[in-house]
């Protein structure tokens, strides 16, 4: 069995060659945490993906998904701890220095009918082969390698992308305001993502259709599922009709906090596969499992463990086991490892996942 086919199995339940299961990084540590770990293993150019011998995860097909031109990426201000710049969304926001917070938003690029006009006849209306230009070489890499095919990535959603142009508070109130211009603003993204999937499939066979959200808070979804089947899952359905035009076996959504409503809608439009089932905000996979006995499910093991100690990272591995032996399940943890986890918890808990998994 390839690489390819072993991925992808995987997360669909299908027949894999055990006991060599994907042993996957799932979500990258912070760099504080990294540093913290260099610092107690010792390993001064510590990469944790090497390090346990973990799997690749899909190669994305590297087209522009958003934006292009691009925005130039620029700093406005700042001072020794803090800085403030525009990205390459045009979105302006504050951050750490150190990179070790989440951001401050502080404007986006559409606040009116007016700046979308703008935004769309500057950095959407141009040809479609500019956005393609790395394609031809990375299709010529890939017919070498054996590794599973991705198209649509972090950070381009349905909802997600709509937050980003216009800030959370005037994305959800436009909702209610305008709402013509959110089903202009998505379905004119919705037409450029099809139209560059429609392009990578052309030149080679695509795995894995993923839309990222990031669309829920601990309370559940930010728009009401009533929201969420008028304004999004027209969208969805075409995604899925052009998976299955395309013989693409996956599609996914990766969305934070509690998921369950958005789960019980997306599945019903043919999405069979989420991430990262947050154990924070409530998600249990295995209740998850229990309702969904065919849903790819991506993460859930609790990241918080890493820092107590070996009896909680126990009770997350034999979770994990059970969860392995349901099929249909990659695992890994819930989200990106915080710097209180020491090398120790963590070099544990992935020493015996791998054992779990059947790996040397």
């Amino acid at each position: 069995m390839t690489q390819r086919e072993r991925l992808v199995n995987t997360i669909l339940g299908g027949p894999v060659d055990h006991p060599s299961l994907p042993y996957w990084l799932g979500f990258v540590p912070w760099g504080d945490t990294l540093e913290r770990w260099r610092r107690e293993s010792g390993i001064r150019d510590l990469d944790v993906q090497v390090c346990f011998d973990m799997d690749p995860w899909f190669d994305v097909v590297p087209l522009e998904w958003g934006p292009f031109p691009r925005f130039d990426d620029t700093v406005i201000g700042g001072d020794d701890e803090f800085v403030v710049s525009r990205d390459y969304r045009g979105i302006t926001l504050r951050n750490r220095r150190d990179g070790a917070s989440m951001p401050e938003w502080i404007r986006h690029p559409v606040a009116c009918r007016e700046d979308w006009e703008r935004y769309r006849a500057e950095r959407l209306s141009g040809p479609l082969e500019e956005r393609c230009t790395a394609l031809a070489s990375f299709v010529r890499a890939a017919r070498t390698r054996d590794a599973a095919i991705q198209v649509g990535t972090f950070p381009w959603g349905v909802f997600g992308t709509l937050r980003d142009l216009m800030g959370a508070e005037g994305c959800l109130l436009a909702f209610y305001d305008d709402p013509g211009l959110v089903r202009e603003i998505i379905d004119t993204y919705a037409d450029l993502w099809l139209a560059l999937w429609e392009r990578a499939a052309i030149e080679l066979p695509v795995d894995h259709v993923h839309i990222w959200e990031d669309m829920s808070g601990r309370q559940g979804s930010l728009i009401s599922m009533a929201m969420v089947e008028e304004f999004m899952l027209p969208s969805y359905d075409r995604f899925v009709a052009f998976a299955r035009g395309h013989g693409v076996r996956i599609v996914s959504v990766d969305t934070d906090g509690a998921c369950e409503e958005l789960v019980e809608a997306m599945s019903a439009r043919g999405i069979n596969a989420f991430m990262p089932f947050e154990v924070q905000a409530g998600n249990d996979v295995e209740a998850f499992r229990r309702r969904y006995p065919r849903l790819g499910i991506m993460g859930g093991l609790d990241k918080t463990a890493l820092a107590a100690g070996r009896g909680r990272i126990n009770a997350e591995l034999a979770k994990a086991e059970r969860m392995l032996a349901s099929g249909a399940y990659l695992a890994g943890f819930d989200h990106a490892i915080p710097p209180d986890v020491p090398w120790e918890g963590y070099r544990y808990a992935m020493t015996e996942l791998r054992r779990i998994m059947g790996r040397a």
